[in-house]
This record gives C-alpha cells, structure tokens and sequence, in this order.
C-alpha cells in the first residue's frame, strides 16, 4: 500500500514504520492514524513478517496528538460530543491494535515522545531511547485528559508513576524513562538505537514466529484473566502449538541437534 505520511521499509522479514511529518514533529493526525491502522491490519496475520520497529524522521518520534487539527475537526463546530467520542475511540483502536500485534514491535524514540507519542510508545514490546529524548503526557496542559492512552500507559510504568505524569504534565528524558519502566534500553545516540534493534531482530529471528505470537497473546490475556481462565487458555494453545508444524519442526531440531527451518 502506499502512504503519505509513512515511509515503510521491509527488509529480511522485517518491517519499519517511519512517521514522516517532521515539520509538524510528527504529529499523530486523523489521516496518519488511519494510515497506521491499515498498515498493521495488513500484516497481522502475515508470519513471514518477524517484527515491526516504529521510528520518527526528522530526529524526532511523535509529538502526540496534531492540536492544530483537534481546533479545526473537533471545535470546529461541525461535531458534537458524540462524534468527537467516535473520533477519540479510533485512535484509542490504533493503540489497542499494536499493543496486541502479533509480532515483536520495537520502539525506537529519539528526539520527543509527548502525549500520544508517549502513549503508543507503551504499546511496544521492547523499548529503546537515547538519553536526551524527551517525554511527557501533557494534555491536560491544554484542558484535555491522556484518554485513550491511559490503560497502555498506566499497564507500562505502573499506577502511581503514571498519576504522577499525568497529573502534573512533568517532563523527563531518556535516563528518567529507564528508571521508571518505560524504556528497556537508553543508549547515547541513534547508533545505539541500530545496535539495540540489530540484537532484538537476532534473538527475535531465533523464535518461532507462531510461538511468538501465542507467547504474546497469553502475556497479554495475564491483564484480563483469573487463574482457571488462564491454566485452560494456556492449555489450549500449548496443545495447538505442540501439535502444530511449527512445534513438530522445533521438537525435531532439537532431538536432531539442528536449527529448526525459521531459524537463520
């Protein structure tokens, strides 16, 4: 597919997500959001596609929410509550949707990630920052509550760090969001962040993309289940993947004391 506000690379089974609007610090509009959406929902059940890094151009990840946009689309007039709702829960969809992506998505942030840009960097698997970037949920700076990013925040550093930002709209940068959970890796510049996503796509190509997939989706289910709902869904898929091709390659490799056939 194409896209205007996207520049997307595959390579290797891998695949980047470039935002592409960095004169306006890539700023998560209608039309990016709907961009992204499509995107993702056409390589979600696509196993050959191992994992999926999210960057920003311009040396910069997102600045959040397009606030030129919010004025113009939502206070415009032309909508009432209800249809601005609407308009809210589908970003809030795009956010759930690559929380629960199949594949690894790596995060890569340098720059900014403020507000929504903050909010879809907790909806990553693995996390990297440089030490100078810069973070913080600021909306209601500006009379606004983090409403659809809340949940992904508050699962991602916890409660009581996630009032604390959001109720008071604090900056931080990269060392602070490694010390509070948001960040697995902070690294000194975007050579770093190559260098961290370079060992991510090697541990991830040594897993078995369909393992992977249930192993995150059981990670996932933890938030929602009680301890008998989960024992039988981890039962279930255990079973499916045992008895699977992918699980009878694996159980072979091993006993043959070779790379299983997804393996480099």
């Amino acid at each position: 597919m194409t896209a205007e506000n996207i520049i997307l690379e595959k390579s290797d089974g891998w695949m980047t997500i470039w935002f592409n609007r960095p004169e306006v610090r890539n700023a998560l509009s209608n039309e990016v959001i709907d961009e992204l959406t499509a995107i993702l929902k056409g390589v979600r059940d696509d196993r050959s596609v191992r994992g999926i890094t999210f960057r920003g151009k311009g040396n910069i990840f997102c600045a959040g929410g397009d606030i030129k946009g919010f004025k113009a689309v939502f206070q415009g007039g032309e909508l009432d509550a209800g249809d601005v709702a609407r308009v809210s829960r589908v970003a809030g969809e795009l956010f759930n949707l690559v929380n629960q992506m199949p594949q690894v998505v790596v995060m890569l942030v340098e720059g900014a990630a403020i507000a929504g840009g903050l909010g879809l960097v907790c909806t990553g698997d693995v996390v990297a920052v440089t030490a100078d970037a810069k973070f913080g949920i600021t909306e209601t700076s500006i009379g606004l509550p983090p409403a659809q990013i809340a949940p992904f925040v508050v699962r991602r550093i916890g409660l009581s760090a996630a009032r604390r930002y959001m109720l008071t709209g604090i900056r931080f940068d990269g060392r602070v969001a490694g010390e509070i959970g948001l960040a697995d890796f902070v690294v000194d510049d975007a050579a770093g962040l190559d260098a961290v996503e370079a060992e991510v796509q090697r541990g991830v190509r040594r897993c078995a993309p369909g393992a992977n997939a249930v192993t995150k989706a059981l990670a996932l289910a933890t938030q929602d289940l009680d301890m008998d709902a989960m024992m039988d869904l981890a039962g279930e898929k255990f079973a499916q993947c045992m008895l699977s091709e992918e699980g009878r390659e694996g159980v072979a490799s091993f006993i043959e004391k070779r790379k299983p056939n997804w393996a480099e």
